[in-house]
This record gives C-alpha cells, sequence and structure tokens, in this order.
C-alpha cells in the first residue's frame, strides 16, 4: 500500500477513497498520499478517523507517530514507535521512524541497527520507498559514527557509507532522498575520501528541486555555500530551511553552531 501511495497524487486518492469511503485500505492509502505532501494536519485527520474505526490499527498509530516526529516531538512519537514494534516487530515503517529519531537524538549507533534491521527484512517484505530510506539512514548513521570515532572507527564505518548510498541510487535513482545523501557525502567527506564541493552542490540543487519542503537539503546547500566563502546564499538557503520547518534540528543545530550533525568550515573549493 505504501508503493501504491507513492504513485498516486492527492486528486486520485481522493477519488479511489470516495468510492469506498469505509474502507480502511483507502483511508490508509489516502492518509499516506498527505504526507508525502507534507499535509501533516489532513493526515493526522484521516489517521484518527481510522482509529475511530480500528482502535488497534498498527498503520494508524505508526502514522500518527511520524506526525509527531515531523512535529519534533520526539519523545512522545518514540513512545508509540516502541509499543508498535513490540506488537509487530516486522512492521518496517517503525522502524524506519524510530531510526530517525535515534538520528536526531545523536544517537547514530541505535538509528544504524534499526535501519540495517528493516535491510536485512529483504526488499520482498519491504515497501521501495521505506527500503531505499533505510540504506539512507544507514548510510547516513555510519558517516556520523566514523565522523566522531578514532581511526579504526573511520576506516570501519566511514567505508560503509558510500556503498549504501550506492545501493540506494540503484534502486531510487531520482529520489530526494539519494540526492540529499549523495550531496551530503560530497559535502562533508574527508577529502582524501572524495570530498567534491561542486558535485555537492549538484545533488543538493536536484534534492531542493525534486522535494521543495525537505529542510535538511536547503541546510547542506547553505554549507556548500559557506565554503563558497558565500556568506550571502548561505544565509539564504539556511533561512529557506526554518521557513520551510523551523523547528528542524539539522538547521537550528548550524545556526546556533551546536555543530552535532558536522559543521562545515572555511575551506578552498
Amino acid at each position: 500500500m505504501h508503493e501504491e501511495a507513492d504513485k498516486k497524487d492527492i486528486k486520485q486518492a481522493l477519488v479511489k477513497h470516495n468510492e469506498d469511503p469505509k474502507s480502511q485500505e483507502t483511508l490508509y492509502e489516502l492518509g499516506l498520499v498527505y504526507l508525502n505532501a507534507y499535509k501533516n494536519n489532513e493526515a493526522e485527520s484521516v489517521f484518527n478517523a481510522m482509529l475511530k474505526d480500528n482502535p488497534d490499527s498498527i498503520e494508524a498509530k505508526w502514522a500518527l507517530a511520524e506526525i509527531l516526529r515531523r512535529r519534533h516531538e520526539l519523545d512522545k512519537s518514540e513512545s508509540i514507535l516502541k509499543e508498535i514494534i513490540n506488537k509487530n516487530p516486522k512492521f518496517s515503517p517503525a522502524y524506519i521512524s524510530l531510526s530517525y529519531i535515534r538520528y536526531t537524538k545523536t544517537d547514530f549507533r541505535g538509528a544504524s541497527k534499526l535501519a540495517l534491521y528493516v535491510i536485512k527484512q529483504g526488499r520482498p517484505t519491504v515497501d521501495l520507498t521505506n527500503y531505499v530510506r533505510a540504506y539512507l539512514l544507514y548510510a547516513g548513521a555510519k558517516g556520523m559514527i566514523a565522523h566522531y570515532g578514532g581511526p579504526i572507527s573511520k576506516i570501519i564505518n566511514g567505508t560503509a557509507v558510500f556503498p549504501a548510498l550506492e545501493t540506494a541510487q540503484n534502486l531510487l535513482p531520482e529520489y530526494p532522498g539519494v540526492y540529499y545523501g549523495l550531496g551530503s557525502f560530497y559535502l562533508l567527506a574527508p577529502e582524501v575520501v572524495g570530498r567534491d564541493i561542486n558535485k555537492a552542490k549538484e545533488y543538493l540543487e536536484k534534492a531542493v528541486k525534486a522535494d521543495p519542503f525537505f529542510a535538511d537539503s536547503y541546510v547542506r546547500l547553505s554549507q556548500v555555500y559557506q565554503l563558497k566563502k558565500d556568506e550571502v546564499e548561505a544565509q539564504i538557503y539556511l533561512n529557506k530551511a526554518l521557513a520551510v520547518d523551523s523547528g528542524n534540528e539539522l538547521a537550528l543545530d548550524i545556526k546556533n553552531g551546536g555543530c552535532k550533525f558536522i559543521c562545515t568550515g572555511q575551506i578552498k573549493d
């Protein structure tokens, strides 16, 4: 159903839902389409309607937890997701949402383990987008572990990053998250591993074009311009990130100089 929702726009999902308005399946698909369009309030109404008819719906509970995550209510979301996983250990979307939360809380090892669990479930049992997200989360978390680790950690974890990104790219080459992952790699990787600011800019520009509501892409693009010593453009893109999502953890981290998610220094292009 996640794959079907990924193929539809809101109008198509509404038409299908109106054909069978009492169906949990058409409600769920409509809610997923709203989520894909970042219409979280509309999605919340749909998933609450699902719970009204079926209070035990794991799918609806996950979706409401995902909305809480997007609203940066991480602890509330995490509590629901843990409950879902305890009841249904094979429900992959819950692992993806919880992996995002662990990453945001800088528990990068926890994030990588959750993403790896979904990867090990295998493509036949996981919808394509969540399967790709798992590889992207795994790559991102491994990169952060390498960044904060010693020489051995940098070798073990750092070398896992690009193969995971390549796998994601092979599965969904035009997915905004893939562009973001590759752009972040070329931005943040050490020079000896493949840092390339021009490639970073290229991929991140594709990311914001493909998904104008994904705030993280604007933040990393802001860092690209910082490295190019264009502080005006850097500030413009950071402001765009906060305009899209005022509570975005990556944007606030960079804005406030926390550097939990890697700040970039001034280096020559």
